[in-house]
Order: C-alpha cells, then structure tokens, then sequence
C-alpha cells in the first residue's frame, strides 16, 4: 500500500471555509487501488505551515504529496509547475504577519519544479469532464510557501517520490458572496478531480518508470 498525504488549509481572508480543506478531509482514510489517503490541515501561517507539514511527512512517511489550496477567481482545477523561493504576501496571514520579497528558505535554490506528472494529471481530469489546466505561478501568498517547502523537503527525500500543489476555485456558496460572475466548482467535482489526478500521476508514473521517460 502506497501512502498519499493530502494537505489543506484553514479559512483565510474573511471567508467562512476553505475548500481545500474541504475536500481533501472528505477523502480522508479513503483507499484508490492500492493508494492509501491521509488527511492534515494546515494553519494559513507562514511558517507555521511548514512546521505542520514537516509533522505531517514524519508522522505518515507518504512517497506521495499533493497539498491543494483555494485560488478564488480560476475556473479550474489548476495544477502547479513551480514553486519560487518567494514570500510576497499582498495579504497578512492569519497570525498578522506580512512578509514581503522574503525567502521561503534562505539556503535554497530559487525554485522547484514539481514531481507530479501534471499534463498527464490534466488530461485526465480534462477526459473526465472536468475543467483542469497546468498553471506556471502559485503566486507568493502561503499556498506557494508550503509548495516551496514541500517541494524542498522531496528534494531531501528519496522516499517521496512524488510532490505537487493543486489550485482549487471557491464553491458556489463562496461566489455567491463575490462579484457577480466569479468562478466556482461544486465540492463533489473538485474531491473527483483530486481522485482523478491522484490515480493519473500513479498509473502514468508507474508506466514512465517502465518506459524510463520524464514525469514533468
């Protein structure tokens, strides 16, 4: 059996829930083939949510991560390519800190790419008739941050083979409290997109070993 970890946030920014957390605590303990689910809540902290994290890899030992985080406004399921070495906060956290143009981690290179197979995680999801795209920014809010982390952690890590962020849009009763327009996803679709690219990067990763091609 395979151990997942899937990381999502708490409220931030005046919102009432957060879907990321959302969904990922609905797959909590859930089994995929032979991919066993582990949940864990991140605190909106810079900081601290690396702390959580690092608890989170210790504690489960999974050889996959995908940490998922709410980006109010996309209209996708958005699957990130790199992580900067970047905190430039245009919000405070939730303890009140602001950091701007500040390393994530100061000995570390500029930036990650992920491990997850993200066009094939895409293209499945696409298959599935839900709306996904391959996204070159996770911005430089705490989202980013812990994808930093993560990514750093994997790069120490020969047995977390596999590590990723997703993007989430709001949900529908979210939006209903934005501008006329904005996007959402209902929960149950978003909760099938994570369990349509979770099976895609382990089915598609088994067969590039196989084959000895890139996961990029």
């Amino acid at each position: 059996m395979t151990t997942v970890l899937l990381t999502g946030f708490e409220p931030f920014g005046g919102e009432a829930l957060n879907p990321s957390w959302e969904a990922v605590r609905a797959l909590d303990g859930q089994q995929l083939e032979e991919l066993q689910l582990v949940a864990v809540q991140l605190p909106c902290v810079f900081g601290a949510a690396l702390t959580r994290l690092q608890q989170a890899l210790a504690q489960h030992r999974p050889a996959l991560v995908l940490a998922v985080g709410q980006a109010g406004g996309r209209a996708e399921l958005s699957l990130e390519r790199v992580a900067i070495n970047i905190d430039d906060a245009r919000i405070p956290d939730n303890a009140g800190a602001q950091p701007i143009d500040e390393p994530v981690l100061a000995a570390a290179p500029a930036a990650y790419f992920t491990t997850l197979p993200i066009k094939a995680m895409v293209a499945a999801l696409r298959a599935a008739g839900i709306p996904a795209a391959v996204s070159h920014s996770a911005g430089t809010y705490v989202c980013n941050h812990v994808f930093f982390g993560l990514m750093h952690a994997a790069s120490q890590q020969a047995s977390l083979r596999q590590a990723g962020f997703m993007h989430i849009p709001y949900l529908p009763e979210q939006a209903a409290q934005h501008a006329p327009g904005t996007a959402s996803l209902a929960l149950a679709q978003i909760i099938d997109g994570i369990k349509i690219a979770l099976l895609s990067a382990h089915r598609t990763t088994q067969d590039l070993r196989q084959s000895g091609g890139s996961t990029h």
